[in-house]
């Protein structure tokens, strides 16, 4: 897949909290993610759904959270 920088046309899903703002959208069988408060001029993640998969996942075990971060 090539990679596109302005992902236009993506039906992106954002969610802000206290400032912060990620924006998520599915282009291309590829998962993109992006800062919502830049919008088109934000740098582009992109993932395979399989990536996502497991990112979500580890989500869901509470891989991410803070403690488990910082050991």
């Amino acid at each position: 897949m090539g990679m596109e920088t302005t992902f236009h046309g993506a039906k992106w899903n954002s969610n802000c909290t206290g400032g912060s703002c990620v924006e998520v959208a599915f282009q291309n069988g590829s998962i993109v993610v992006r800062d919502g408060k830049s919008g088109d001029e934000s740098p582009v993640l992109v993932f395979s759904v399989d990536e996502w998969e497991g990112f979500l996942a580890g989500v869901r075990e509470g891989v991410f959270t803070v403690a488990s971060l910082s050991r």
